[in-house]
């Protein structure tokens, strides 16, 4: 291995982790607080639940890598993460271009930083959707068994709401903001050049930094060699990276199904709102007409009034908090699966190499020093993996309990005040029949 490439900078200390990172405590089943937070009935949708009734526990993975005293990655470790944040990154402001070829959305990036890598305090710069996945592309380029973050899909899927719709231009802002943020907060991609590029250079620089990348004919090199190790295939993949691709194929499927209940769940609440609005007055043209009905008539039209502000009060917690971060998960499964394959792509091109020198009577000197380089990238890989694989999942168990909880408090806040309301029309209702009692008995 380069030992360049290995250099103790900013950069580059995460992506060869020590293989002796200890993991940051217990953290509680996923499953478990979905059972917690969520009672669903039965439905066919969630059998998958069924199958399974809990995650593999991902905090069981060990950060142990049996590795050889001459290896190179045994003395690199994983940079501490920053005890206080340096920099601070806004995705706002979305404007529409038109041209005579196409009609694309640009986004405003400010950036405020401390950082003595940047000659200036504050950037303002815009970008297009292009421009975040050309970032992403780099970002999986450089650090291939790192875990990027994810970029919302490109085109709009069937049911969801038009391109250019000011909800989805709002959602998939609000997406990007979240995607260069937890690139600004990962203790690696955050010192990566390219990102440094993204957030500084204007859209002309960007544009001619992007034309210094590797041409047509590398990238296609690297797509056949990708394929090669796809059709041959791991023989020995550890057993941990075994336990871990179960573990996203259950993370997927539960998380996915979430997303997609939650999604049927704020379709409805927007469906019952507009009917509740056209429930009310319905009950204040009646009591036009019935004059001794009228001021509890009234009351109703008024309780049903305060409840649509509280369902329109409670509806965001959906759509702008939990089903974004249901959503940003079930696309981090496919992610996560796809660095999987970038793992065992790597640990294939080694026993491919370990293969071609044992088939061989007479050893071969520049396959061996091949075969040692290979060995330090695999090691080097698997490192980088499981301990980035200990931060995502600590950061996910974090970011789903927060997104329950705040769900379970404005369910609970929307209740009380519904109940609130009611109660209030009950009680000044059965005031006023022991007034006519009263008044009936006196007289």
């Amino acid at each position: 291995m380069d030992s360049t490439s290995l250099s103790p900078s900013p950069a580059n200390t995460s992506e060869c982790p020590s293989a002796t990172q200890q993991q940051q405590g217990e953290v509680s089943d996923l499953n478990a607080l979905v059972k917690e937070v969520l009672e669903f009935d039965e439905d066919e949708d969630l059998e998958v639940f069924s199958k399974d009734a809990t995650f593999t526990d991902a905090s069981s993975f060990s950060t142990s890598l049996p590795t050889s005293p001459s290896s190179m990655i045994n003395h690199y470790k994983f940079e501490e993460e920053l005890d206080a944040t340096d920099i601070f990154i806004t995705v706002d402001d979305p404007e529409s271009h038109v041209t005579t070829i196409e009609t694309f959305i640009t986004y405003r990036v400010t950036t405020k930083t401390t950082r003595s890598a940047f000659d200036a305090s504050e950037y303002v710069v815009r970008r297009r959707y292009q421009d975040f996945l050309w970032l992403r592309g780099k970002l999986e380029e450089a650090y291939p068994t790192l875990i990027i973050p994810p970029l919302p899909e490109k085109f709009i899927m069937k049911g969801m709401v038009e391109r250019f719709n000011e909800e989805f231009i709002e959602t998939r802002r609000n997406a990007l903001h979240r995607f260069l943020n937890r690139i600004a907060d990962h203790p690696t991609l955050t010192f990566n050049e390219d990102f440094k590029v993204f957030l500084t250079a204007q859209a002309w620089e960007l544009t001619a930094h992007k034309k210094q990348g590797p041409g047509l004919l590398s990238k296609m090199g690297e797509t056949v060699r990708s394929m090669a190790a796809i059709v041959r295939g791991v023989k020995n993949r550890p057993e941990e990276f075994t336990e871990m691709l179960e573990y996203i194929e259950t993370f997927g499927q539960k998380v996915g199904l979430l997303d997609r209940i939650s999604q049927r769940i704020l379709k409805e609440q927007k469906d019952y709102l507009v009917e509740l609005k056209e429930y009310s007055p319905v009950y204040t043209l009646w009591s036009g007409s019935e004059d001794e009905l009228m001021d509890s008539l009234k009351g109703v039209a008024s309780c049903i009034d305060k409840c649509c502000k509280c369902v329109e009060e409670k509806s965001p917690g959906l759509s702008e908090n939990l089903i974004p971060l249901l959503h940003e998960y079930t696309l981090c499964a496919e992610m996560l699966k796809a660095v999987l394959k970038r793992r065992d792509q790597i640990q294939a091109d080694y026993e491919s190499k370990v293969e071609s020198l044992n088939s061989k009577k007479t050893e071969n000197e520049m396959l061996t020093e091949e075969i040692g380089r290979l060995e330090d990238k695999l090691e080097c890989a698997n490192s980088a993996l499981k301990a980035d694989w200990e931060r995502w999942n600590r950061n996910m168990k974090n970011d789903v309990k927060s997104a329950f909880l705040e769900m379970a408090d404005k369910n609970i806040t929307y209740y009380e005040k519904c109940l609130a309301t009611w109660e209030s029309f009950v009680t000044s209702q059965k005031n006023e029949l022991i007034v006519e009692n009263e008044h009936e008995d006196g007289s």
